[in-house]
């Protein structure tokens, strides 16, 4: 005899969490995202349909298969996936589980999402991310974009967060923090604890604007306590000659 899980009739729809990489259609005209795994050739929208990537016609998630979207529960654990060198550049999303679904003890599989936020991490200089920019990769037709800030975004591809929004369109939201979420950042490194950038907003707000002020300001800093240390030291002092 083969026991069969209970059928869930949920009065909304789950919410789920995972990473994915911005992408821009070749036009520019759309935007999205790309799977980190093995969904990643298949770029989706805010409000997408599950295929299946090995091309058989039946309808994900097929349960011989190991098709159709993928989302784990915790918001945390979407967030440790960050912290692996090839995600760092990857934004978490935060979706809703439509149609048909298989629960699992750490997520979901899926037919249908919605994208209904997508957080964006620092740039990789550490400031806040005001943008997305040129990755310097892609798929077919879509180029990959990666957090920049207002500064390394120059004289690159590159859209604001709010033109992300608009172009991704069906009611996507877009937000930035201000600090990254992997272990190795500190006091004194930004985007880490004592760096108070703080989460921005779509594009270049007053969030964005006060924490790049906030960053030139601790560069400030620092180059005036090495001149005011090496006027201590004085014409005759150590390493004069």
């Amino acid at each position: 005899m083969r026991l069969r899980l209970p059928a869930e009739r949920p009065t909304r729809p789950p919410t789920g969490y995972k990473i994915a990489h911005p992408v821009l259609s070749h036009d520019g005209t759309r935007a999205g995202f790309t799977g980190v795994s093995l969904g990643g050739a298949l770029p989706y929208g805010v409000l997408a349909d599950a295929a299946c990537v090995y091309g058989r016609r039946h309808r994900p998630p097929a349960r011989l298969c190991d098709c159709g979207f993928h989302c784990v529960h915790e918001r945390a654990a979407a967030e440790a996936m960050l912290c692996t060198a090839e995600h760092r550049t990857a934004v978490l999303l935060e979706v809703s589980v439509l149609g048909a679904y298989i629960r699992f003890e750490r997520g979901f599989r899926y037919a249908r999402q919605r994208v209904r936020t997508a957080t964006v991490g620092p740039c990789a200089c550490g400031a806040p991310a005001a943008a997305l920019t040129d990755a310097g990769w892609g798929r077919p037709g879509r180029l990959a974009l990666a957090p920049s800030c207002a500064g390394c975004a120059r004289g690159r591809t590159s859209l604001t967060l709010a033109a992300f929004a608009r172009l991704a369109g069906d009611g996507l939201r877009v937000a930035a923090v201000g600090r990254a979420p992997w272990p190795e950042a500190g006091p004194g490194v930004p985007g880490g604890p004592g760096d108070e950038g703080g989460a921005g907003t779509e594009g270049l707000g007053v969030p964005e604007l006060a924490a790049e002020a906030a960053l030139l300001q601790a560069r400030l800093d620092w180059f005036q306590t090495q001149l005011a240390r090496l006027g201590e030291r004085g014409p005759g002092g150590p390493g004069q000659g």
